[in-house]
């Protein structure tokens, strides 16, 4: 197993936040990298799993007023799978939200949207060999997805103590 990144590889970031009301937030961040091993090998330079891309953005009202919430999006960009880069992820974008109600200083109602769009997309890939039943002995290579949650909601009430 190859486990020694390249120091040369390159990371980006870029992190902003605008408040153009006391009551409004605006922020997004931005991560860029291109993750290679050092040593030369047949198998290919590339980081299996390695992101190149990582946006997070969003748009929030206050919690200090008794009604608040947020839009938030979540972007990962395509990555390779295995060393060649020749499997690849698709890039994965989820929006969630967020609204609620501030009844006292220590207690709030929560209302928590997730995948707004219902965004049919992987949380993460991997590509290796797996075998199921009646599948040949030696198995079968190919992406294995988690996959993210589809549309959901969650209500609570929290409290602060």
């Amino acid at each position: 197993m190859r486990e020694r990144p390249n120091p040369d590889a390159r990371v980006d970031e870029w992190t902003n936040y605008l408040r153009p009301a006391s009551w409004l937030t605006i922020d997004a961040d931005l991560a860029l990298s291109r993750g290679r091993f050092t040593d030369a090998a047949a198998e290919g330079s590339f980081i299996p799993g390695a992101l190149d891309r990582v946006i997070a953005a969003g748009v929030t009202v206050d919690a200090r007023h008794p009604v608040f919430g947020s839009v938030r999006v979540r972007h990962f960009g395509p990555r390779p799978l295995i060393e060649d880069a020749s499997r690849r992820s698709r890039g994965t974008t989820v929006w969630n939200g967020e609204v609620g109600y501030r009844v006292s200083p220590r207690a709030r109602f929560v209302l928590e949207a997730f995948n707004l769009f219902n965004a049919n997309v992987s949380d993460i890939d991997y590509f290796y060999t797996s075998r199921m039943p009646g599948e040949p002995a030696a198995g079968v290579s190919d992406v294995h997805t988690h996959p993210a949650l589809p549309r959901s909601v969650r209500v609570g009430m929290q409290f602060s103590f």
